[in-house]
């Protein structure tokens, strides 16, 4: 199976959404928690997913897909389970 990376922020309710959507769907993620003080976080994270400014910002095998609309979107059409190389889960 790809691997998924959610870079996420604490408290951030689309990010929960997205990390509970994985994991409803038993698929295993690795989260990166962003502390937003910390210096050049949100700059390397942005280069990480392809110049995505929100969060979450998830990147499946390298390749970033976009926040949790975007991971929605990609389950309802099947191209989720295409990436990930598994059969597809009822969104």
């Amino acid at each position: 199976m790809a691997r998924v990376t959610v870079y996420a922020t604490p408290f951030c309710a689309y990010c929960v959404g997205a990390k509970r959507y994985l994991a409803r769907r038993g698929i295993p993620f690795d989260e990166v928690r962003i502390n937003l003080i910390r210096p050049g976080a949100r700059d390397r994270i942005q280069a990480a997913s392809g110049g995505g400014r929100t969060f979450p910002q998830i990147v499946i095998d390298g390749d970033p897909i976009g926040g949790f609309d975007s991971l929605r979107a990609l389950g309802r059409s099947g191209e989720l389970a295409r990436r990930l190389g598994s059969p597809p889960a009822a969104d």
